[in-house]
């Protein structure tokens, strides 16, 4: 006795004969079935219901299949289709397959006995890719939902170096002032360590500010990633032998926080690959907004990227290209050997 199939096959013939045939056949097998004996009866089932896969006979006598599978396709009705065709028409059944058919099937003399075999292939590989769709959202998610704490431990990381280590290094250093102040004329050499302890805080505080900016990056105003970009750009400028710009031509305010997070993390990791990988000496930082689209793009004067990248560098690629797929955006990577390289994200304006 056959197993019970959960998914309703639709079976679509002019041949009423054959029609009747092929169902009993696949009810044997533990299908559910339905038919239709013509392409117009077809389509009007298919606006009202689904089904989980098609059988579809190419030769109908109203409609030709491709052309119903065209009207199917364009109502938004689209269903997984096996297509049957006559003997000689082998190569018309290869077209159908590009056009997105899962198999077919020839009416020859042992039609009927290959048809709950094709009908169980077709709908394994449709169960094989569902399962491997779910699986891919799944491993997106997971990627999002990493990115997410990574960005909040960032936030909180960034948050503890300016109010904990930070402020606690300027009360250093005021003492440190104030110790100056009180030393007595007679002891310049104290007062030159003194000088060079109060420099030296200053340089740690400096540094330390400058991390918690990189690790906490944004305001909450509409302006925090033009104020972002802006200070990395600055930040990167601080080394003598990197020159980094900010460019906007026009004032841009973003209000989406996680598209502005993420596109400067792009900005972020495109302007180290370009320091450490491309060793580039000048960076260009644009934000622009037209034709509907929000550009951001990265340039810079480097040697371009290794033909194969190192597993850090590729890392970091793939990061940029999955941060851009959560905003719905495009990520477009140039490198030119000894001409640098050229990261453009871009996305709907809406966003």
């Amino acid at each position: 006795m056959s197993t019970p199939h959960s998914a309703t096959i639709f079976i679509v013939d002019d041949d009423q004969a054959l029609l009747r045939l092929l169902q009993k056949t696949l009810e044997r097998e533990g299908f559910s079935t339905v038919t239709a004996s013509s392409g117009q009866e077809a389509i009007a089932w298919l606006e009202q219901n689904t089904a989980g896969l098609m059988l579809l006979d190419l030769k109908l006598h109203d409609i030709e299949g491709k052309d119903l599978i065209n009207r199917v396709a364009a109502k938004g009705r689209s269903v997984p289709f096996v297509i049957i065709t006559g003997q000689g028409d082998e190569r018309v059944a290869v077209d159908m397959m590009k056009r997105g058919a899962l198999d077919y099937l020839v009416k020859d003399v042992q039609f009927i006995q290959f048809v709950p075999t094709v009908v169980c292939r077709a709908l394994e590989k449709l169960e094989t890719e569902r399962r491997l769709r779910a699986a891919q959202a799944a491993l997106e998610e997971s990627k999002t939902q990493l990115l997410m704490v990574s960005e909040r431990e960032q936030r909180h990381f960034g948050a503890e170096l300016h109010d904990g280590l930070g402020q606690q290094l300027t009360a250093i250093e005021l003492r440190c002032q104030s110790l100056k102040q009180d030393l007595p004329p007679s002891r310049p050499d104290l007062e030159k360590e003194v000088s060079q302890i109060c420099q030296f805080l200053r340089n740690a505080i400096s540094q330390t500010r400058s991390l918690a900016h990189g690790l906490a990056p944004l305001s909450l105003d509409s302006r925090g990633l033009t104020d972002a970009l802006n200070s990395l750009a600055l930040r990167m400028s601080g080394s003598r032998r990197i020159k980094c710009s900010f460019d906007s031509p026009s004032p841009i305010a973003l209000d989406n926080e996680l598209v502005a997070g993420h596109l400067f993390r792009i900005a972020q990791e495109s302007v180290n690959n370009a320091v450490k990988h491309s060793l580039a000496t000048e960076i260009t930082i644009r934000l622009v907004r037209s034709g509907g689209k929000l550009q951001l793009k990265i340039s810079d004067n480097g040697k371009g990227l290794a033909k194969t990248p190192s597993s850090s560098q590729g890392i970091g690629l793939q990061i940029m290209k999955h941060r851009t797929s959560v905003i719905g955006g495009e990520l477009n990577i140039i490198s030119k050997p000894g001409e640098g390289v050229t990261v453009t994200c871009t996305l709907p304006a809406t966003n």
